[in-house]
């Protein structure tokens, strides 16, 4: 039996621009799955088997891109790379801070979109095969959501409430770099209201209960002028 072609979601409104990317993916080994509307591709994904990938226009009919992303990212976990006649580094600087994997400006070469997406295939196995390597191992940090605790190295940490939903957003997705905003907007219950300072010092007494347990680590790091992210190299056991 051959093995099974990678599905391909194309959610775009644009026939012309559907037809081109099905056209390229097709020939490529994949096999595209057409949406014209936000609502059909949350249908579309309601049926199994789950898509390898996304490719997700922002300017659809019915939705905003941006909207449809955040609805699919709280139900499904899929790579997903934002189309866009957009040219604004606003616009890219969202989507890739909602943590889209890729972004891409209209009008683009089929060919090296294809080829974006084997890349991003690629890198999702390579992260799956070490998501299940971790799992075998003891993790540095280990969230018990259900308690609204945090272990760090087996210890309980004794966190305020921020400080737990700073620290568990952080350690969702090691490396990724969090900006001041999405943290304030993921974290405080009125973000409009908090400052940027806020977020600094709650990470500076988040940092001084890590060094408690482990003073010869630094598991967060600062981006100086973007965010913060959890170290990627943290090992296993101390």
């Amino acid at each position: 039996m051959l093995p099974a072609k990678p599905r391909i979601l194309i959610v775009e409104d644009e026939p012309g621009i559907a037809d081109t990317l099905a056209y390229a993916l097709r020939t490529d080994g994949f096999e595209p799955v057409w949406c014209a509307t936000g609502a059909a591709a949350l249908e579309q994904l309601r049926q199994p088997p789950l898509p390898a990938l996304m490719l997700l226009d922002v300017g659809l009919p019915d939705h905003n891109g941006f909207e449809i992303f955040k609805r699919v990212r709280e139900q499904w976990d899929l790579p997903i790379v934002f189309l866009t006649a957009r040219s604004d580094e606003i616009d890219r600087v969202v989507g890739l801070e909602l943590g889209a994997d890729d972004y891409v400006a209209k009008p683009f070469s089929p060919r090296e979109l294809v080829a974006r997406v084997r890349t991003i295939l690629r890198r999702a196995g390579r992260q799956e095969r070490a998501a299940t390597d971790a799992a075998a191992a003891p993790a540095p940090f280990q969230v018990d959501e259900g308690r609204r605790q945090i272990r760090y190295y087996g210890q309980v940490l004794e966190l305020s409430r921020y400080e737990y939903g700073l620290l568990k957003t952080l350690v969702s997705r090691p490396g990724h770099v969090y900006t001041r905003d999405v943290l304030l907007e993921r974290v405080w219950d009125d973000p409009g209201e908090s400052l940027d300072r806020t977020v600094d010092a709650h990470v500076k007494t988040l940092r001084a209960k890590l060094k408690a347990v482990a003073p010869q680590l630094d598991p967060i790091r600062t981006h100086r002028g973007t965010g913060y992210a959890l170290a990627e190299d943290l090992p296993a056991t101390l």
